[in-house]
């Protein structure tokens, strides 16, 4: 009886083991989507093709079994390239016209009282991008009875960059170790390589930075390049293409060269025969990806040469096989009188200096990811130089893998400023898809969150920002509620009331995180090094002036933030009219970047008659309580959503709060030091001291 309980007892775990809920399969839940009624009867394809493979697949997962191939029934799904002989009977020719290489076709026809529903493509690609999207359809239960279809990518290259280290560890990481085990390859293949290229594929990301943009020499070693080789040949079938970061000094660190200057003969020739050599193993090898003279890194301007000198050589030995450089706009030095401008004032210079083959990454704002900034004015202010928005998915200033933040409405902010670079309607996002410039190239770059957390992202609501990226790179027309939609239904739950309820928790989530950690327009007051907790009074020795949250915030007696305007640094020169003329003056100024721009004093009225102090007060207390109304949603959520999950987010919640309270206290207390106003009485007391909260030193291996 005992050894029949006992094995009783272990049964019934390994079931609830079996079916617990780990969050491994991101939004790819093809077993829970139970479609009903079934809508093809059998398939006509070609069963060879990578793109028909991943649909059955897919099918089997909802259905049970494969559909039948080339069966000719009443709803038949057809696959195939524009080349293929099945698509004949159907007048598609305008259709294809308007295909990209990358773009897809769905469209249901009638056939001699048949209904035939056709994906096609130009590519290999297209077609698998086709076939994704139609899944889509069914996970969502959105598949319409007659569909007609034409999808082009906004972004020719849309990209992750990984900031993996080759010893495993991750730059600015929050959900563990790297997935890529260099020291295990080629003995060892993990199969979370082939999981990450489908996740990717699934939402039309096609490319692959693979190291840290500061990077180290050695992966452009040959061992390290035939380990490359391995993931390039993973995700080959996905369509993913593998980029590299490299550290310009390559040439003299591995390379036996007594230089790195660009525009010296041997360093040249060692450029073109390591390229050579990356192609020969790596023939749709994508390109580098380069930081250059920037936070210390090694760069052309150390040889008295400039960016567009230093980006063209090396665009140079890539041009025949390919390949692009991507050139981060992302550099600052101390001696500069505002730190925002100096990415302008290097590179607008350069405007239209650089080879065909070269694009300039920047970053969504002017200083570094934080939670609000203004577009950055380089958007503006390249007109004959291709240039590519960099987006952080990894949540460095935004709680990390602690705090929930759906970040589609940060990048949907800036892809859709207008920066009336060409009149009305120059917006960032038509700027940078080629649109405005009529330019093949176009690029969009997101730094990525992936690590070797069993969830891939550290946070179960995380795996939405790497889905939302990868779909705003391949149509930023969408909107974030739409993105979260998707997300939802394809990853938790297809209830209209869950979906709806969690959706506006999303969606309210970036504003909640600006208002209580930094509304107004202040930016950078996280503490040293971690950038997890704040701390505006930091003043860390011998450090930058430009490293620490003064630089930023400038609070005193007589107010607060940092004075841009043409009385100031004048970085609002930068901007194109009318916002250079708009952001100059405090009364015209948008309150969300007033902090920004100005130097306001504390008894500055607002537009909804509160002074700057107790506008600010107001915003703190209202983020806090924001992340109540959260935990509040979540909790009544409950019956919709697995256990494991449920409670992990909670947890998470929980954390975020109580993270909430701690920067609301620590700003409002320090700043108080210089308003001497009392906090106003329908703001919740703080619960902290000062003096406490300058004594918190945190372990960043729990927060990570």
């Amino acid at each position: 009886m005992i050894r029949y309980l006992s094995i009783l007892f272990l049964f019934t775990v390994s079931i609830l083991f079996a079916q617990a809920e780990d969050g491994s399969k991101l939004w790819l839940r093809f077993g829970q989507a139970k479609a009903s009624p079934i809508r093809f009867t059998g398939i006509n394809a070609d069963k060879t093709l990578f793109a028909v493979k991943e649909f059955q697949k897919a099918w089997k997962e909802i259905y049970g079994k494969e559909l039948s191939i080339n069966n000719s029934g009443k709803q038949t799904l057809i696959i195939g390239t524009s080349r293929s002989k099945a698509l004949l009977p159907f007048a598609l020719s305008k259709n294809l016209e308007q295909l990209g290489n990358e773009g897809f076709i769905i469209k249901t026809f009638d056939l001699r009282g048949k209904q035939q529903t056709v994906i096609t493509a130009k590519s290999e690609a297209g077609l698998l991008y086709g076939v994704y999207h139609l899944l889509r359809l069914i996970q969502t239960n959105e598949l319409p009875d007659n569909l007609d279809i034409i999808e082009n990518p906004s972004y020719a290259v849309r990209i992750l960059n990984h900031w993996d280290n080759l010893d495993g560890s991750i730059e600015r990481g929050y959900a563990g170790h790297s997935i890529w085990k260099w020291e295990d390859m080629p003995k060892k293949i993990s199969p979370r390589y082939t999981e990450y290229a489908r996740a990717n594929a699934s939402i039309g990301i096609n490319g692959s930075v693979l190291d840290n943009v500061n990077a180290s020499p050695n992966i452009l070693r040959n061992d390290y390049l035939e380990k490359v080789k391995i993931l390039a040949g993973i995700f080959r079938p996905f369509h993913i293409k593998v980029y590299l970061s490299i550290n310009f000094s390559a040439p003299s660190v591995i390379g036996g060269v007594p230089t790195a200057d660009p525009l010296n003969p041997a360093v040249i020739k060692w450029w073109d025969n390591k390229v050579n050599e990356i192609y020969r193993l790596i023939p749709d090898f994508g390109g580098f990806l380069v930081k250059a003279n920037s936070e210390g890194l090694p760069g052309p301007q150390d040889f008295g040469r400039t960016h567009a000198d230093g980006a063209n050589m090396l665009a140079d030995a890539l041009k025949p096989h390919g390949g692009i450089v991507m050139w981060r706009a992302f550099v600052y030095s101390p001696d500069n009188d505002d730190r925002a401008k100096q990415a302008y004032n290097e590179f607008v210079p350069l405007d239209g200096k650089f080879r065909d083959n070269v694009i300039v990454q920047v970053k969504n704002g002017p200083i570094d990811f934080q939670p609000r900034e203004p577009f950055s004015p380089l958007f503006g202010g390249l007109k004959l130089t291709k240039i590519m928005p960099e987006f952080q998915i990894t949540q460095e200033y935004l709680g990390q893998s602690n705090h929930m933040v759906y970040q589609a409405p940060l990048w949907k902010e800036c892809l859709d400023s207008d920066t009336y670079c060409q009149g009305k309607g120059s917006t960032v996002a038509r700027i940078t898809d080629g649109t405005l410039y009529k330019r093949e190239l176009s690029a969009i770059a997101g730094v990525a969150n992936i690590g070797e957390d069993t969830n891939w992202c550290g946070h179960h609501f995380a795996q939405a920002n790497w889905y939302a990226f990868g779909r705003l790179a391949w149509n930023h027309n969408l909107t974030s509620e739409q993105i979260a939609g998707e997300w939802l239904k394809m990853t938790f739950n297809k209830d209209s009331g869950f979906v709806r309820d969690a959706k506006n928790m999303m969606i309210a989530s970036r504003e909640a995180v600006v208002n209580y950690m930094m509304p107004l327009g202040l930016h950078h007051l996280f503490a040293w090094e971690h950038h997890y907790g704040p701390e505006p009074w930091c003043d860390f020795p011998n450090a930058r002036p430009d490293w620490l949250p003064k630089y930023y915030h400038q609070a005193n007696e007589d107010g607060l933030g940092f004075d841009r305007s043409s009385r100031g640094t004048n970085y609002v020169e930068q901007y194109c009219s009318p916002l250079r003329e708009m952001f100059d003056k405090p009364e015209t100024c948008p309150e969300k970047y007033l902090l920004w721009f100005h130097h306001v004093p504390w008894n500055y009225k607002m537009k909804d008659g509160k002074t700057l102090w107790d506008e600010l007060c107001y915003l703190y207390d209202s983020g806090v309580k924001d992340v109540r109304t959260f935990e509040a949603t979540w909790n009544n959520l409950k019956t919709y959503v697995d256990k494991e999950r449920f409670e992990a987010v909670k947890a998470k919640l929980a954390i975020q709060e109580k993270d909430a309270i701690w920067w609301k206290d620590a700003c409002l207390l320090y700043f108080q030091e210089f308003s001497k106003q009392p906090i106003p009485p329908y703001i919740e007391a703080p619960v902290h001291k000062l003096d406490d909260l300058k004594k918190i030193k945190l372990n960043m291996a729990s927060h990570n």
